[in-house]
């Protein structure tokens, strides 16, 4: 069994900035991207941002130059730096992989939890 668990969220004034993890554990052969999707009230979840195993990186335009999103490779874990942060940036963050439990197996699509990412002053 494959577990996603997100750690970072909080409330945060705007213009601060704040550290999303997510760690990736249980029977794990390779993870294939990383990525972290938001939710707000009302609204559909969306794409945040997204790493390859390669490194590779992929922003939505809302929040390109503003976050970084990284990944250690040895550790299974995705970061989410996220600066200068607006209101509009309040919603659940949920990490997302794709993960291949073993060599022959084909990768499946695992969701964290989720964490709450509040900017208001």
């Amino acid at each position: 069994q494959v577990q996603l668990v997100e750690s970072g969220g909080g409330l945060v004034q705007p213009g601060g900035s704040l550290r999303l993890s997510c760690a990736a554990s249980g029977r794990i052969f390779s993870i294939n991207a990383m990525g972290w999707y938001r939710q707000a009230p009302g609204k559909q979840r969306e794409l945040v941002a997204v790493i390859i195993s390669g490194g590779s990186t992929n922003y939505s335009d809302s929040v390109k130059g503003r976050f970084t999103i990284s990944r250690d490779n040895a550790d299974n874990t995705v970061y989410l730096q996220m600066n200068s942060l607006k209101p509009e940036d309040t919603a659940v963050y949920y990490c997302n992989a794709g993960i291949r439990a073993t060599p022959w197996g084909t990768a499946n699509t695992y969701w964290g939890r989720g964490t709450q990412v509040t900017v208001s002053s």
